[in-house]
């Protein structure tokens, strides 16, 4: 195991920053991540978990803010919707330089806290 993150979101606050930052958005998530999570009633809890799942990624890496760019981290799901992680830039270098050649990560949210747990192997 090369690392492990975990993360808590608030999702009431983080959906006050979305409706007070409109451009954060498009600063923290990918275009995909942003037609899957506004396809929802509420797109915040959806935004919220992946942004947890973000920085537990950091976490998992040893990293904090500032080292990579939220976007170079993109949370994705497969057809039985068992969520993955895609690195790019940054990200994925800082992985392969740490050996990392396997993720674990776990989602959960309700409509007031997010959590993502994510293990580097």
């Amino acid at each position: 195991m090369i690392g492990v993150g975990l993360d808590l979101v608030d999702v009431d606050r983080f959906r006050n920053v979305l409706q007070r930052r409109h451009k954060i958005r498009d600063r923290l998530f990918t275009h995909e991540e942003l037609l899957y999570c506004n396809s929802a009633v509420d797109p915040a809890e959806r935004l919220a978990v992946r942004f947890a799942a973000k920085e537990a990624v950091m976490k998992a890496l040893g990293v904090g803010l500032g080292k990579i760019r939220f976007r170079e981290i993109e949370i994705t799901k497969d057809i039985t919707g068992k969520p993955g992680l895609q690195l790019h830039g940054s990200a994925a270098e800082l992985a392969t330089r740490n050996g990392v050649n396997k993720w674990h990560i776990s989602l959960s949210h309700t409509t007031s806290t997010a959590e993502a747990l994510v293990i580097a192997e």
